[in-house]
């Protein structure tokens, strides 16, 4: 699916947990940021808030309720939605200014970097999940799909909202179940407009290589010359220490 382009107005809160004052340099030890923006025709928009990196909540816009990144977060805290959807009005009316202002000049399209894990070690047979990041790219408009053998993927799928960084530039988690197999290779296809064509990051299971028989062979050899030396060289100093005990006892006491 093409992205259509819309105008993108991004507004960014940072409330930072300073730690001790070190010959006037700040050094903070957590950072929380509030990030939130809308998009423009799309009407749509995110608000969200991270803490050092990690998503605490976000607001889902079409139910108008909290999202907590973990279930266990919402026991020890509480956010009431409609906040969100008050900044993201404001956020609106903000954007409609600044349209006219610019006399509608688009924003700068920074293109993202796309890499492709597994979540574990890879083991054939074994559940594992594949993750794609899509890191460094601005405006937050993006479209993303997984293809096992160059077909499109969508059972069990999962993604995280867009995260801040603290360069006003996003990332992107998108995951996907799979069973590593030798059959099946699959590539994270990436679409943004900072982009000239769709960008696919491929991985397939990749089996240790195994070591030639002649490499074998040479190692078997080496093994055994090592060894055979050891043994030649531990009797040698064994018989020295021998004839030196013998000697000893022939001289007798002084």
């Amino acid at each position: 699916m093409a992205i259509s382009r819309v105008p993108v107005l991004g507004f960014f809160i940072m409330a930072l947990l300073m730690g001790p004052q070190e010959s006037l340099a700040i050094k903070e030890e957590h950072v929380i940021i509030q990030a939130e923006f809308y998009l423009k025709p799309d009407t749509s928009g995110e608000f969200m808030f991270d803490f050092d990196g990690d998503e605490i909540f976000h607001v889902d816009m079409e139910k108008k309720e909290t999202v907590w990144r973990l279930e266990e977060f919402g026991h020890f805290a509480s956010f009431e939605a409609q906040g969100a959807l008050a900044n993201i009005a404001v956020d609106k009316a903000n954007l409609d200014i600044l349209i006219k202002r610019s006399n509608n000049t688009p924003n700068t399209n920074e293109p993202p970097e796309v890499t492709v894990l597994s979540n574990s070690p890879v083991e054939l047979g074994e559940p594992n999940i594949l993750i794609c990041l899509i890191d460094k790219f601005s405006p937050p408009v993006i479209n993303v799909t997984w293809l096992r053998n160059g077909k499109p993927v969508t059972t069990g799928v999962s993604e995280t909202v867009f995260l801040p960084r603290e360069d006003h530039l996003f990332r992107k988690f998108h995951y996907l179940p799979f069973l590593p197999s030798t059959e099946d290779v699959y590539d994270c296809k990436v679409e943004h407009w900072g982009l000239d064509e769709p960008l696919l990051k491929h991985w397939e299971f990749d089996a240790p290589t195994p070591l030639p028989e002649t490499t074998e062979n040479v190692v078997c050899a080496l093994g055994l010359v090592v060894g055979l030396v050891g043994i030649i060289v531990g009797t040698i100093f064994i018989i020295k220490g021998m004839r030196k005990v013998n000697a000893g006892e022939r001289r007798g006491p002084l």
